[in-house]
């Protein structure tokens, strides 16, 4: 079945996503959730808004019934290039003559034990880079992000070029690389035992992320690790991580296995399949309270003004990545959650009182980090 440009240039793109649901295809999967990224060790949030939307235009709209492989997408002759470039140049200042092999894939990641890194296809375009945007609600990765992606995605790359996370040091400072990796994990907020590079507190995932964000941290130009991680436990990971840099930056690679996971020439879906998940977010049961209607009626207590569902749709990019920032929740789950309140709030017709805006923002993202935090302490949201 195929998607006719000139209707859909007359949709929105919450429209756009019905007009998508004739399509099945199973949900994108993820392997964890590297997802957005801060340019430096340990900065503050960076969010870009968007006020004002425009639709995307008929040529956008056409490439949605082609598949992904039949794109041509490249890394060569994009900003991609560049930035893998000057990877490559971090790496060189610090002594490391190994360069991972970067390839278009599914998502950001590394193959277990296969010294390569895989970049979202979307970003060796600006039009998929605008439809991953506009239909997630998130923008793409800027290029401070990307390279903070790249820095992460080459401290796996490095571990598995040369079998570190095999070595009993590494294993007595970072854990077990065997342990099982979790779908979900409980972060410990501003411990001092992990460095900060990802939002979320990523490196307390799992000791292979924890690896790769001390190497991030520690390959970051400009930042003084020393400085910044004195007297703190994770200092010892620092330290790890600046030892076998010199030990084996001047040698080969122990692997050179270049599998390929996932990349964009086998990635058969066309773009409406890509995003057809995107049918299910608001629609799980995630057991949220009967009795948060009231708490909702008391955040959004006026008759008057503007939809409050239009309201959670304009922040609702931005209140997902600041809870996410602050409590490692994963993205996707952390969507769903909020969609799942913009659906109440649409059942309840509730508004914003004019002027209130700030105030009742406030309101709203203090009760997504309760319930974010209530999950990951009892595995729910609201306990039966």
């Amino acid at each position: 079945m195929g998607v006719d440009p000139h209707a859909l240039a007359l949709m929105n793109s919450g429209d756009l996503v019905r007009a998508m649901l004739s399509y099945s295809a199973p949900r994108r999967g993820m392997r964890d959730a590297r997802e957005r990224r801060n340019e430096t060790g340990m900065p503050v949030t960076e969010f870009r808004e968007r006020v004002e939307r425009t639709p995307l235009d008929a040529t956008v709209l056409a490439l949605l019934p082609r598949r992904i492989s039949d794109l041509q997408l490249r890394i060569a002759g994009t900003p991609l290039e560049g930035l893998i470039a000057q990877l490559y140049r971090e790496l060189e200042a610090r002594g490391i003559r190994f360069r991972p092999k970067c390839y278009l894939a599914d998502e950001w990641g590394c193959p277990t034990g296969v010294p390569v890194i895989g970049i979202p296809f979307y970003l060796a375009d600006p039009q998929l880079a605008r439809i991953e945007g506009e239909l997630t609600g998130i923008e793409a990765e800027t290029e401070a992000e990307i390279r903070m992606y790249l820095r992460h995605e080459s401290g796996h790359a490095f571990s598995y070029a040369y079998r570190l996370y095999l070595d009993p040091d590494w294993t007595r400072t970072f854990g077990s690389f065997r342990r099982p990796y979790p779908d979900e994990y409980r972060p410990e907020p501003f411990s001092d035992r992990f460095v900060r590079h990802i939002p979320g507190w990523y490196a307390q995932r799992h000791p292979d992320e924890d690896f790769a964000e001390t190497f991030a941290v520690w390959l970051t130009p400009n930042l003084n690790w020393q400085e910044m991680y004195a007297g703190a436990p994770a200092m010892d990971k620092l330290l790890y991580v600046d030892r076998v840099a010199r030990l084996h930056g001047g040698q080969p690679p122990q692997v050179t296995d270049d599998y390929l996971d996932e990349p964009v020439e086998r990635l058969r879906a066309t773009l409406a399949e890509w995003y057809s998940h995107l049918d299910q977010r608001g629609n799980k049961s995630l057991g949220l309270p009967r009795l948060l209607s009231a708490d909702l009626r008391r955040l959004f207590p006026s008759a008057k003004g503007v939809s409050a569902e239009s309201f959670m749709i304009a922040y609702r990019g931005r209140m997902i990545y600041e809870v996410n920032y602050w409590t490692g929740m994963d993205l996707d789950r952390l969507g769903e959650l909020v969609d799942a309140l913009i659906e109440r709030i649409h059942s309840l017709g509730l508004k914003v009182a004019p002027g209130q805006e700030s105030k009742t923002l406030i309101g709203v993202v203090a009760l997504l980090t309760t319930l974010v935090m209530n999950f990951h302490y009892t595995n729910a949201f609201a306990r039966r």
